[in-house]
């Protein structure tokens, strides 16, 4: 333990030497501050808090999918600055790095796609009969022991950090995970904004991603953050992400951080269509380079397969997440077309 303090070499360390921390570790740092390192790639930190400061609880997940490596590596050196004692922490936070296994093989996934296995989908059917699955459960269970340290009216928040597989017309994007009556948060929205993220989609279902767990089981503020392209580890030009670092830096060493927006700046879409893949021969009708939020006219067909046509239904819908290879029953695409928000929290 004298070693990570002094590195803060926590994520090299879980993925070379996972054995560490099969046990869980409980230690102080100088300033107070109590680490508690339940698993490889889950570490939680609690400050010192006096009297008069209330507590936000804060997850911060990245690498739930191994190649999206430009939130890793974010996640990676505010670890390391905690440990060290370069940051002082405001508030609770839990870094889960996600799929260990997947980041060393430079890949989404090894077996299944592990955003598709929350709110207990890592246990349906034949059960959690995969590391990825038992990952998704550990990962749900340190979210849910985290978040049960919250008094009433402490915030908990969740920020689920990726990277998208495509380019995209709006670079950063972040998807509202749907609320089931709740409102949405302009405070949220703002903060977004100051990690550069101003195009938002409201998702309009139930889903089995992990910040629709959160959001949902724990009636956190969450969000699934795409923050830009993939590329491999080393080879992301960080001043591109420099937004988002400064705003999750603040808002995790601030007692009060709380950015404005102007509601016009954002472009707010609903999804419109989700479509999962049925058949084997299920293809793109697009190039597959087209990015992120490419827009059709109504009538356009975007994708088919056998016994089925999917089309625009409405001008100017776009498409995101397109994906012909993802396995049978899951989404290979969502469409969204702009809307407006009401009803909005402080």
């Amino acid at each position: 333990m004298q070693q990570l303090i002094e590195q803060g070499n926590f994520l090299a360390l879980s993925r070379t030497q996972p054995e560490l921390f099969n046990t869980p570790h409980h230690f102080r740092l100088e300033n107070n501050t109590q680490v508690f390192i339940g698993d490889a790639g889950i570490i939680a930190f609690t400050p010192e808090k006096s009297v008069s400061q209330t507590s936000k609880h804060i997850v911060l997940s990245c690498g739930v999918h191994g190649n999206e490596t430009a939130p890793i590596e974010i996640c990676d050196d505010l670890v390391r600055q905690i440990l060290t004692g370069e940051i002082t922490l405001a508030h609770r936070v839990l870094f889960l790095f996600g799929n260990l296994p997947a980041m060393d093989i430079a890949e989404r996934f090894v077996e299944e796609n592990m955003n598709r296995l929350f709110s207990g989908a890592h246990s349906a059917g034949e059960g959690c009969n995969n590391d990825e699955r038992r990952r998704a459960k550990a990962l749900e269970d340190a979210v849910s022991d985290f978040f049960s340290a919250a008094c009433d009216g402490e915030g908990k928040y969740h920020y689920d950090l990726h990277t998208a597989i495509r380019a995209s017309k709006n670079e950063k994007f972040a998807v509202y995970p749907y609320l089931h009556g709740r409102n949405h948060s302009k405070g949220q929205l703002a903060f977004l904004a100051a990690c550069g993220v101003k195009t938002i989609l409201l998702s309009e279902s139930p889903t089995t991603t992990f910040s629709y767990f959160s959001s949902h089981q724990h009636q956190a503020h969450a969000f699934t953050v795409e923050l830009g392209k993939v590329q491999p580890f080393g080879h992301n030009d960080m001043t591109r992400f420099a937004d988002a670092r400064d705003a999750l830096t603040a808002l995790i060493t601030q007692q009060t951080f709380a950015p404005e927006v102007d509601m016009d700046s954002l472009d707010i879409y609903r999804v419109n269509q989700v479509i999962n893949k049925q058949q084997e021969d299920f293809k793109l009708h697009f190039d597959d380079d087209t990015p992120n939020f490419t827009d059709y006219a109504k009538g356009t067909v975007l994708a088919s397969e056998s016994g089925k046509t999917y089309v625009a239904e409405q001008d100017g819908e776009a498409i995101v997440f397109p994906n012909a290879k993802v396995t049978i029953g899951q989404r290979a695409m969502l469409t969204v077309v702009p809307t407006q928000l009401e009803n909005l929290d402080v």
